[in-house]
């Protein structure tokens, strides 16, 4: 990605992006932007969740590479990130698959096949046969070096910068569990024939010489790798929303030269080619119409529920749907210039600067780690100085580390996320992390888009007005065989309407003529019948009474779709057509007001419509926004976040992945597009939008379940540190400690289990 360069009153600026590797956790984001930012002139922002740093600099005497060499001295590694390519019929790259998390895989595997055996026999005395402890230090050296190379690696480098994190606490608690193990073997009394662990839960001091500690070591790093491929699991989906975004357009296109039809894939038009854009095609890149009409369906990109008419000289958006008639389009705009890569862009600038939720762990860990590291050395110095009993101390200052190590905590996070978000799949919806969890406990507001959310996002038959004297049956059986013929949206939502509302087959059509902007016009069951526009019937001399004229400024007015229909010369009906609110949407926002969120309406649609829509379904008018573009959007919720807001946004389509991304939690609706459900931080399988309030219950619920888990993880090492401290915790006093604190967190994990959607 090329770097973007700009005056300013202090020089010339730039920007670039850089792809970081190597963290393990939020502080490990926030080292290399402390790094970064002491530069001179650079201003930079790091997100752990992506792993992209953003980066504004002064041109003149810093370059790129001076950057990425700050970065490595820092101790990770950094690179442009690869433009995005995408090529016809071509397998995805290996890091948009599983590959990308095969090594991790692979340790996590390791350490569960070869730690069990080694938990095991260390807790069972009837498993301990003659050389039991040799056998579990042959299965535990695999465990505590590849597969716990990754913590020891990062420990190493937090050392090397004066930091530590838990990292730091589990690469010294696990080496130090197994190094004093490998001591008492060899040089102690441990590795003699027959040595057991008896099944003792008293306190009291024990010959440091004759126990072995490789369970902890083996275990806790099994419990925290199992924590770590969740968490890269859910981390992998970061960017698939800006590849959706690329995949969404057309993948081939029929370009005119020289009077042929030639079909080429996307990426080889130009600007001033034209190309032909048949009935339900996607049109391949932004363009003014050259010859032809039709109805352009852009809600996917708008929001406007209606399909917009184009004709000769109107500009057309790429990726959007040719709903009716061939067009001819000359292209105005290619590849990063179009609509869908500026909207790409504004997900990709959206992600990134979302700040990356801290974790919990890691918060408690910057003064937990330090403060055991301390403890430990104040055991060994003491011990030392009071009995002059170098094994005593040792063994004190070791059990420090090894009840220290948090055996629960792997399992903190990951178990209630697997309940959580298990129980939330059978009720469709879809938590994509942690971050998403910790987010719902600040939200006060939430945006709510109008099509495909609050309403359908389908166009149906609201209702019908006849002239005195006029069938209204009649009159649905007419209007809709006509409106069958046409490929038009507001036609088949007249037909749909009119075979639902009649209950019969629609008669057959003869002479249809279809009139681009105006309507149908053709022969049914030997009456003229003319279905459209006002301006359709003033062509054939016919005008609406008085009274369909007053019911179609009404329709109109409440932003609704007004469709007249004559036959035989006489203006007999008026049709109303609309995206319909779903039923359940004002159950939805009453549930959302409950649980202190306000509500705000935002949509592409015109004013009359949003605010028809929002007094239908209870938001206060004043909360309405509307006519709002797809970057617009994001400007919306920046603005709402700079007024002190939390914001949430639900959407479902295309329009709404960049204001997903931007917004503190975006929650994206099943029903819409993959770019939308891809930038959103949960999803609602069902399109219900009651299952926004339930999505934010359940949040809620699992990320306190979490706090309980880490707190209870952290008290039981709190509450055994003066004990090991003191030289009274014997192994299986620590063993029954870790095995009761985690116990204790899957125990309260699966209390999500009984969580219960709102009746």
């Amino acid at each position: 990605m090329p770097a973007h360069t700009a005056a300013t009153g202090t020089g010339t600026t730039a920007e670039v992006e850089l792809s970081i590797g190597g963290m393990t956790c939020a502080s490990c984001a926030a080292r290399i932007e402390k790094k970064l930012n002491r530069m001179d002139g650079v201003s930079a922002t790091v997100n752990y969740a992506t792993e992209r740093a953003k980066v504004s600099y002064r041109s003149e005497g810093l370059s790129v590479q001076d950057l990425i060499t700050t970065v490595e001295k820092t101790g990770y590694t950094a690179r442009r990130p690869a433009p995005p390519v995408r090529t016809e019929g071509s397998a995805p790259a290996p890091e948009d698959g599983a590959d990308a998390l095969r090594p991790l895989r692979q340790r996590l595997l390791t350490a569960v096949v070869l730690a069990v055996p080694v938990i095991a026999m260390a807790m069972i005395p009837a498993l301990q046969f003659m050389y039991w402890q040799w056998l579990s230090l042959t299965l535990t050296v695999p465990v505590v070096t590849y597969a716990a190379w990754p913590f020891h690696r990062a420990a190493w480098t937090n050392a090397r910068h004066g930091a530590a994190t838990m990292d730091t606490l589990i690469s010294v608690g696990t080496s130090a569990a197994f190094l004093w193990s490998v001591w008492a073997l060899f040089f102690g009394t441990a590795g003699m024939p027959g040595m057991t662990h008896p099944f003792e839960l008293t306190i009291g001091r024990s010959d440091g010489a004759g126990n072995i500690y490789l369970e902890a070591a083996a275990g806790v790093t099994a419990f925290i790798l199992a924590g770590r491929w969740f968490e890269a699991r859910s981390k992998r989906k970061a960017g698939a929303a800006l590849k959706t975004l690329l995949e969404l357009g057309a993948k081939e296109v029929t370009v005119l030269r020289g009077g042929r039809e030639v079909t080429v894939p996307t990426a080889e038009l130009q600007v001033g080619n034209r190309f032909l854009v048949r009935p339900g095609e996607k049109i391949a890149t932004d363009g003014a119409v050259v010859e032809g009409a039709s109805a352009v369906d852009a809600s996917m990109l708008t929001g406007e529920s209606v399909p917009v008419e184009v004709g000769v000289g109107d500009a057309v958006t790429g990726a959007t749907l040719n709903a009716g008639g061939r067009l001819v389009v000359e292209a105005t705009r290619v590849g990063a210039d179009t609509q869908l890569a500026r909207m790409a862009r504004l997900v990709e600038d959206a992600q990134n600067g979302k700040a990356a939720a801290q974790r919990l762990a890691d918060r408690i860990s910057a003064v937990f780690v330090p403060v055991v590291l301390l403890i430990a050395l104040v055991t060994l110095v003491v011990w030392l100085l009071l009995t002059d009993d170098v094994t005593a101390a040792f063994t004190a200052a070791v059990a420090v580390l090894i009840i220290a190590c948090p055996c629960a905590l792997g399992l903190a996070t990951p178990t209630a996320l697997m309940v959580g978000t298990g129980r939330g799949a059978q009720l469709g919806i879809l938590i994509k992390g942690p971050e998403a969890l910790e987010t719902t406990r600040r939200i006060d507001t939430i945006v709510l888009d109008k099509t495909g959310t609050v309403t359908t996002g389908r166009m149906t038959l609201q209702d019908i007005h006849v002239a005195t004297g006029t069938d209204a049956s009649q009159t649905l059986r007419l209007a809709g065989a006509l409106e069958h013929a046409s490929e038009h949206p507001i036609a088949q939502a007249i037909a749909t309407g009119a075979r639902e509302r009649t209950g019969t087959a629609l008669p057959a059509v003869q002479d249809f003529t279809g009139l681009a902007g105006l309507g149908v016009q053709g022969v049914v069951e030997g009456h003229a019948v003319l279905v459209g526009r006002e301006q359709l019937l003033a062509e054939w001399e016919i005008h609406l009474p008085e009274e369909l004229a007053r019911k179609k400024a009404a329709a109109e007015a409440a932003g609704r779709t007004a469709v007249a229909v004559a036959w035989d010369g006489e203006a007999r009906a008026l049709l109303e057509v609309a995206d319909a609110v779903k039923d359940t949407s004002a159950e939805a926002i009453a549930r959302l007001r409950a649980l202190g969120l306000t509500p705000l309406l935002l949509t592409g649609d015109n004013r009359a419509v949003a605010e028809s829509v929002a007094a239908e379904v209870g938001i206060d008018r004043d909360d309405v926004y509307a006519q709002v573009m797809p970057e617009d959007k994001v400007d919306v919720v920046r603005r709402l976040q700079t007024q002190g807001r939390s914001v949430a946004m639900v959407g479902d389509g295309v329009n709404d992945a960049a204001a997903l991304a931007q917004a503190d939690l975006g929650l994206a609706m099943g029903t819409g597009t993959d770019a939308a459900i891809e930038a959103g931080d949960l999803t609602l399988v069902r399109g219900d939008l009651r299952a926004a309030a339930d999505a934010i219950r359940l949040s809620r619920k699992t990320l306190g379940t979490i706090r309980t888990n880490l707190f209870w993880a952290f008290a039981y090492n709190v509450a055994a540190l003066p004990l090991a401290a003191a030289g009274l915790l014997n192994p299986m006093i620590a063993g029954a400690a870790m095995a009761f604190s985690s116990v204790f967190v899957v125990g309260n994990s699966l209390r999500l289990r009984g969580f219960r959607a709102a009746a």
